[in-house]
């Protein structure tokens, strides 16, 4: 359900619509409402779809994406790889810097509260490498308070952002902190 459900939200909100959820208890199933809204009649021809602005600028950025979670990981590597985005997904902070030990991303996007090695030291680490001393970072996290914003700027994020994920802001974000949005 994680991930699927998620790829659903995302396509129905995209064209208006809403999904939601029902169920009786455990072992009682579950019913999924889709409500999607009825297109316009129109005379003529219709006008070409045009991809939204925010989706255009990833293309061709290389993104390693942190998190213990597979269904949040996997949900974030869709999102990015339908911007055009190159995406590596790890599940730990040892994956990830075995990664950038191999190759230097254009962004990370790492998860804060993961076991072993959470994205605080995850990040410090990479800041002590030379050659992770100047990629943008974003913190994904549940927890959205000031302080944990705080946090996660002194570990050396630039960005902040509270799951669950929204895929339009996520993409605005990463455009404003690689510079696509001047390239424009």
């Amino acid at each position: 359900m994680g991930l699927g459900l998620a790829i659903v939200r995302q396509i129905v909100e995209m064209h208006g619509g809403k999904v939601s959820v029902e169920s009786s208890g455990e072992g009682q199933g579950s019913t999924f409402t889709v409500q999607i809204p009825l297109a316009p009649r129109s005379m003529g021809r219709t006008a070409p779809t045009q991809v939204p602005e925010s989706t255009l600028g990833l293309n061709g950025i290389r993104i390693l994406v942190v998190d213990d979670d597979a269904d949040s990981r996997e949900f974030i590597r869709f999102v990015l790889e339908q911007a055009g985005a190159i995406v590596t997904s790890v599940s730990s902070g040892i994956e990830a810097l075995q990664f950038m030990a191999q190759l230097t991303p254009n962004l990370i996007i790492s998860d804060i509260g993961m076991p072993n090695m959470d994205g605080h030291m995850l990040m410090q680490h990479i800041r002590a490498l030379q050659q992770g001393a100047t990629v943008p970072a974003i913190a994904l996290t549940a927890y959205a308070e000031e302080i944990n914003q705080q946090q996660a700027f002194a570990a050396g994020f630039q960005r902040h952002i509270a799951k669950p994920v929204e895929p339009e802001k996520l993409v605005r974000t990463i455009v404003m902190l690689t510079g696509r949005d001047r390239d424009r």
